[in-house]
Formats: structure tokens, C-alpha cells, sequence
């Protein structure tokens, strides 16, 4: 479990999130799905769009308990609403890893460390499991609309999607709490 010390500038106390949503999330607490096999991450298809992802924390305690509840609320009506069941491709990303992927450009991500709410366990990278393989390519109509659900849902449940950016990063979800990232 991440500590307040692991998260430099972030104080609870300014970090509140939205009343309603976090009375519905003090309710019932939702469990991690257990993590896709490490092989899946090695697939060529898997490497074609995200680069270097079977180095990836994909360790749920890592990330802020809010944002957590959040996606994993996101992930069971994914799965009980549409028949998507998510997978967790990248949550918390250390700042050397955030340096590593900034390094190989644009395509990949401009921020560099710090710049980004993976290194405070608010962001995560999310993409679909079908058939015992990750889908991830948006040039699948079946992930595509997953997607478009996706975003919607996480929107719902007040967080930013990727997927509404000019840069548009459709598996991207993340919990802008205030006070956390100096921008």
C-alpha cells in the first residue's frame, strides 16, 4: 500500500474527491482481478503498440485506493454491462521508467517524470482480454467500441479519458486529484 511519504507534494487533506462518488466507493470495496498470464504481454501485436510493456507495474497496491476503486468499479460494469473484461496493462510507473518511455518520443509519451499521474498511482493504462489473448489495437471494431464504453463509464465514475485528447490514448484513465501534480 502506498504511504503519503511516496507521493511527494500530496496531502489528503486537498485531495478530496467528489462527495457522492466517494460515498458510493466507502461501500463496498472492490478486489483486483487476478492479472492476465506474464506471456501475454510478449506478443508481437502487444509490442507493436505498447513498447516495453512486460516491464510494467501492474501491481493494484501501488496506486492511490480512490483511483483504484474507481477503475475496478469501471472494469465490473465493463464486464457486467457490456462483456469486456478489462486488463490492467500499466498502473504506477516509476519516474526512471516515465524518463525511459518520454525518451522514445511523442508516439509513446511527451511526459517525462513527474509530468505524469502514473508516478502517483492516479493513472492507469487499460485494455481488453479476449479469448486468452490482450486486445489492444484500435484498428479492432470489437476493442474500438470497447473503448468508446470505456471511456464513457470512466467519465461516469469522474475520471479523465485519454480518449478525448488531441493525442487521443484510449486505454488512458486517470484521477486528477488537486493539490497532487504542480503543473
Amino acid at each position: 500500500m502506498r504511504t503519503p511519504d511516496m507521493l511527494p507534494g500530496y496531502e489528503p487533506s486537498e485531495a478530496l474527491p467528489d462527495a457522492q462518488i466517494a460515498a458510493l466507493l466507502r461501500g463496498e470495496q472492490l478486489v483486483p482481478p487476478s492479472d492476465p498470464p506474464p506471456l501475454a504481454f510478449t506478443t508481437q501485436e502487444v509490442e507493436q503498440v505498447r513498447p516495453m510493456l512486460v516491464n510494467a507495474s501492474r501491481n493494484w497496491g501501488l496506486m492511490h485506493p480512490d483511483f483504484n476503486q474507481r477503475l475496478l468499479l469501471a472494469f465490473k460494469i465493463m464486464k457486467e454491462k457490456y462483456g469486456y473484461e478489462m486488463a490492467l496493462l500499466e498502473g504506477y510507473r516509476s519516474p526512471a521508467r516515465q524518463d525511459m518511455l518520454a525518451q522514445m518520443g511523442g508516439a509513446v509519451t511527451n511526459a517525462r517524470a513527474f509530468q505524469s499521474w502514473h508516478q502517483y498511482g492516479l493513472a492507469a493504462d487499460c485494455a481488453f482480454w479476449r479469448d486468452g489473448k490482450l486486445v489492444i489495437s484500435e484498428k479492432d471494431p470489437w476493442a474500438m467500441r470497447g473503448y468508446q464504453l470505456y471511456g464513457e463509464v470512466a467519465e461516469q465514475l469522474g475520471l479523465t479519458w485519454g480518449g478525448r485528447w488531441k493525442m487521443m490514448d484510449l486505454g488512458h484513465t486517470e484521477l486528477r486529484l488537486r493539490g497532487v501534480m504542480r503543473r
